[in-house]
């Protein structure tokens, strides 16, 4: 194990030869005879530990401390005060300066190595626990993103069970978290319900969007994938996907440990059929009762069922899906959002017709 580093400033050739006669057996010994040499040395190494003399005639001790202390590289090297001073003024005064320890000349060498010594197992003590903090901040981060990864894998799985069952659910799915990063992003841009939006964390819910249909698992095929238009009862049928969704997440919530992920997606469920002016379903709720990630929600689902093919019709053109949209503001959409998504429709349709290129449509 290599020698710790102690460098000895004072301008007493003598002290300095008693000094590094007391030291070499034990750490690298530096003499340095002024504090201009000091700083020469410090341009090319930083040392464990610095034995400083008050009294030197360029720039004495308290000086050379200042100076030393106002170098972030040197924040953590110990600085002993060697002096002939033993009044208490000085020694406080040293001590404010930054020392850590004030030695009156003639010192006791047993008393000044032991010294020495403790301040370098507090140094090396110190440096081993900030390096035990960085490589448990670097497990940490490893492990949340371990953990948000699989999270993120549950999700797309739950989510791929209705994709299974549902031929337009997959793509479906996709292209709403694309358009739901895009008009969330354009919000915090333009401040648009600023505090709360900026309370989110966009990591966790946009992934967390992809079970808003997950309630789809209860509905039969004959239903879910019909070609034509569904009666007023297969309709009724299909309005119970948003409840069973909102159960499916509770459920996962009582079996796992709640989270960010759960909390939004149980948002995007339960309140993407909700509409601006109470006509929507499952509890009619309007304006701002219904929870915003709801009303976020249900404009980029009606936008991609429009633009989309379906079984029982054909995709509809961009600026017709556009004009509903804008039409819908303040029945079925929240206005705020309407005219966010107003300004940036044109981005909505690149996800569009990337997503058709995709499928070969």
């Amino acid at each position: 194990m290599d020698k710790q580093t102690v460098v000895v400033v004072d301008d007493n050739i003598a002290n300095l030869t008693i000094v590094r006669s007391l030291l070499k057996g034990r750490y690298e010994v530096f003499p340095i005879p002024s504090a201009s040499i000091l700083f020469e040395y410090l341009n090319k190494a930083v040392p464990d530990l610095i034995l400083l003399d008050v009294e030197m005639p360029e720039m004495d001790g308290y000086e050379v401390i200042e100076k030393l202390k106002s170098d972030s590289r040197f924040d953590d090297v110990p600085v002993i005060f060697l002096t002939s001073h033993e009044d208490e003024a000085s020694e406080l005064e040293g001590l404010s300066l930054g020392a850590v320890d004030y030695v009156s000349k003639p010192f006791s060498p047993p008393l000044l190595l032991k010294r020495i010594e403790n301040h370098l197992l507090i140094g090396s003590q110190k440096k081993k626990l900030e390096n035990y903090n960085k490589n448990l901040e670097v497990m940490v981060e490893e492990k949340t993103e371990h953990i948000f990864r699989m999270q993120e894998r549950l999700l797309t799985i739950l989510a791929e069970m209705v994709e299974f069952r549902d031929s337009v659910t997959g793509e479906h799915i996709d292209r709403t978290q694309k358009y739901l990063k895009i008009l969330i992003d354009r919000m915090l841009e333009l401040g648009v319900y600023k505090e709360e939006v900026g309370g989110w964390n966009t990591a966790f819910l946009i992934p967390s969007a992809q079970l808003h249909d997950i309630g789809k698992v209860s509905i039969s095929d004959a239903i879910l994938n019909k070609p034509g238009k569904l009666t007023r009862e297969e309709f009724e049928i299909i309005k119970t996907h948003v409840a069973i969704g909102v159960q499916i997440i509770e459920r996962i919530e009582r079996e796992t440990k709640k989270d960010y992920f759960l909390s939004y997606a149980k948002n995007f469920a339960g309140y993407h059929h909700e509409k601006w002016d109470g006509s929507g379903y499952p509890n009619g709720l309007s304006g701002a009762d219904i929870p915003l990630q709801g009303r976020i929600m249900a404009l980029v689902d009606v936008y991609d069922a429009l633009v989309s093919a379906r079984p029982y019709k054909e995709p509809m053109p961009f600026d017709m899906a556009k004009s509903i949209i804008v039409e819908e503001s303040g029945k079925h959409f929240d206005p705020a959002i309407v005219d966010v998504f107003s300004g940036i429709s044109g981005r909505f349709e690149e996800v569009a017709m990337a997503s058709r290129q995709t499928s070969g449509q």
